[in-house]
């Protein structure tokens, strides 16, 4: 049973009495420590509490209770330690590095280890880019490094470099398809090589990995798109993904509803709306 909130991130609200929060806050342990570590982020004598008591009244109570405690925010799949690996992915998507601190550590104390954190940015690299992952690396190298967590981690590769490209074309069909053998539309631009990347770089290298389970990297592949702009396609293709590795569009509706404070309501919406597209279209083809 998750531990309750008590407090939450930005310090005590004057609007929630703390017998709301120990009612309404059983699903809230993840958020238990962020008073206590991270309530002073912004500014170092003053709490966000005490800066900006409205807001964080406003936001607070539905970052941490109404959605945390909305039914329909939630699934039998979705615990403590999956909703964190989510936030997270959905806050690096986004390029949220002080929302990313503010988590980081709450993630960790909630069960994310040092290999699932690493694994998420690295996950993220081909996605996102590496210019965009560089600086959430060294931002969790220097937490690990407070932790007293010896670096570098366990090497986490589970095939050879020789066999990426295989590897990678088999898991390409496990996930996308028999149909999606090969794009021809690259082929025809002259762009088969980021085919081939596609498969042997991107899921022969990373997907391959050990450290994340394969249901968990298409979790976290679709909140880093859902928090991108201009991956619309690509949701669509990682949302199919997640429901042939048993994601079920409830799970993934849960997911993108505990991801949307953090990315807002335009991006969480259109991921909701391209599951329902996607299961209808699935349906019709049965």
């Amino acid at each position: 049973m998750p531990r309750r909130l008590g407090q939450h991130v930005f310090g005590t609200c004057a609007c929630v009495g703390p017998d709301f929060y120990a009612e309404r806050g059983r699903r809230n342990g993840m958020f238990e420590e962020l008073h206590r570590k991270m309530n002073r982020f912004w500014n170092a004598d003053r709490t966000l509490s005490e800066t900006d008591p409205e807001f964080i009244g406003i936001f607070s109570e539905f970052a941490y209770d109404t959605v945390v405690n909305e039914p329909g925010a939630n699934d039998e799949k979705l615990d403590d330690h999956a909703r964190c690996m989510a936030i997270i992915a959905a806050i690096i998507g986004s390029q949220g590095m002080d929302a990313f601190e503010m988590m980081l550590p709450i993630s960790y104390h909630s069960g994310v280890t040092s290999v699932e954190l690493k694994e998420i940015v690295y996950e993220a690299t081909p996605l996102i880019g590496f210019a965009h992952t560089l600086p959430y690396l060294k931002r969790i190298n220097d937490y690990l490094n407070v932790e007293n967590v010896e670096l570098p981690l366990a090497p986490q590769s589970a095939i050879g470099k020789q066999n990426r490209a295989k590897e990678g074309a088999s898991l390409h069909r496990t996930l996308f398809g028999e149909s999606a053998d090969s794009d021809e539309e690259f082929r025809k631009m002259g762009a088969g090589h980021i085919d081939s990347w596609i498969r042997g770089d991107y899921l022969g290298a990373y997907f391959t990995r050990n450290g994340l389970s394969l249901q968990e990297r298409e979790m976290i592949a679709f909140c880093l798109l859902m928090a991108q702009p201009d991956c619309a396609n690509e949701l669509r293709g990682h949302i199919m993904a997640n429901l042939r590795v048993g994601n079920t569009a409830h799970f993934l509706i849960a997911v993108a509803s505990q991801c949307l404070p953090y990315i807002g309501y335009p991006r969480a919406v259109n991921a909701v709306k391209t599951i329902a597209e996607v299961t209808h279209n699935d349906k019709q083809t049965v």
